[in-house]
């Protein structure tokens, strides 16, 4: 390896907005975070579906008028046959 070309890898301590904190290794140096594995809500269990202004509703409404077509449709192609 060349010398001088290579960054520093060196310890540097890992801090979240929640208050954890860590030390791992990087050529950055010291690391803030917003967001963490102690506190993402994936990780920890917390985790909710949020139905934002009724999008599951309005999915369900329309699949339902889409399967009245479609039995609209067939039973019009069974009365030409």
């Amino acid at each position: 390896m060349k010398e001088g070309i290579h960054p520093k890898y060196m310890a540097a301590h890992v801090t979240c907005v929640c208050g954890a904190s860590f030390v791992t290794r990087s050529t950055v140096g010291d690391i803030k975070l917003e967001i963490c594995s102690e506190c993402h809500p994936f990780y920890t269990g917390r985790q909710k579906v949020i139905d934002t202004a009724g999008r599951i509703d309005r999915f369900n409404q329309r699949f339902q008028k889409s399967k009245g077509i479609q039995a609209a449709k067939q039973e019009k192609a069974e009365q030409k046959a």
